[in-house]
């Protein structure tokens, strides 16, 4: 049974992942050195591997499990299974599926307009001639996300049928104009080592993913992203902390994705608390920050959303 390296004295960190990344992305392998210089000893361990010993790990933390959402209920129960997870099991259950969505609108998050499609809801394609999404809301790595235009009613309702019938909630959301051109901006707020809450770290631009209709079967583990570092609005930065106020103690990390409507206003398009991508090569300072983050929570373990 595999086991975590070992002890000497030093945290021992599993940076969970998957099958297909079990060495991390480059952009996650960052945050080991930095770690180490902690003295927190870390490694990459895929999450649904049934030779390995959680227990031997003082902290497990989520990273690259992007196949989780095609076996969510395996995922969550793995995740509930373990003793000390950031960011925690409660979190990552509420956080996997895009419902949160309807909460946080109900708190006052400007959200993109969304439309939610039970199994069995009648549905037609909006009318005009505007463009729009269709996705799950249990997804990741734009997984069964497709792009639709008014000549696409057809495929876009197909597309719906196939997920309700899978029993799937459907989001419908329009496509904003911006993503195309100003693109999104993803902001990173990691944990402060004085407060124990989450603090803006730093931003990116992500360029456009969606080119089209979804196809059935040709879904990648995830899309190539364009990404450049991106210095965020004043207006940005305020939805960004209106997001994370209603947020629970004891996260470790938060990725915020947002896109301005015609009028320039951000709207938050997705809260990701579960496996985001957190970009620390944009940074020469995100590394060490979430190193410190991780640390903040080793010494000083927070309890998750009940």
């Amino acid at each position: 049974m595999v086991s975590g390296p070992s002890r000497d004295g030093a945290p021992r960190v599993a940076i969970a992942t998957c099958a297909e990344i079990p060495l991390l992305e480059p952009d996650d392998q960052l945050l080991l050195a930095p770690l180490a210089a902690r003295g927190i000893a870390a490694e990459p361990v895929v999450w649904d591997d049934p030779t390995v010993d959680w227990t031997g790990y003082d902290l497990v933390l989520i990273r690259s499990t992007w196949d989780y959402s095609w076996q969510r209920d395996k995922f969550l129960a793995w995740a509930h299974a373990l003793p000390n997870l950031a960011n925690p099991a409660a979190v990552v259950a509420w956080n996997t599926d895009k419902s949160y969505l309807a909460e946080l609108a109900a708190a006052g998050i400007p959200i993109i307009p969304t439309a939610f499609v039970h199994p069995g809801d009648a549905w037609t394609a909006p009318d005009g001639d505007g463009e729009y999404v269709v996705k799950p809301s249990i997804s990741s790595g734009s997984r069964d996300t497709g792009r639709y235009g008014p000549g696409d009613a057809a495929q876009a309702a197909d597309h719906v049928r196939r997920l309700q019938a899978a029993g799937r909630l459907v989001l419908v959301q329009p496509y904003l104009d911006a993503v195309d051109a100003y693109g999104e901006t993803a902001l990173l707020f990691f944990a402060d080592p004085g407060t124990g809450r989450l603090a803006y770290s730093h931003a990116i631009r992500k360029g456009p993913l969606l080119t089209g209709p979804h196809v059935d079967g040709a879904d990648e583990l995830y899309k190539a992203e364009d990404i450049t570092p991106r210095t965020p609005t004043a207006a940005e930065l305020a939805v960004g902390e209106a997001v994370v106020a209603n947020l629970p103690d004891g996260l470790v990390y938060a990725r915020i994705d947002l896109i301005p409507d015609a009028a320039g206003n951000p709207h938050l398009i997705e809260l990701e608390l579960t496996e985001p991508s957190v970009f620390l090569a944009h940074d020469p300072a995100a590394a060490t920050r979430l190193a410190t983050a991780i640390t903040t929570h080793l010494d000083h373990p927070h309890p998750g959303r009940s």
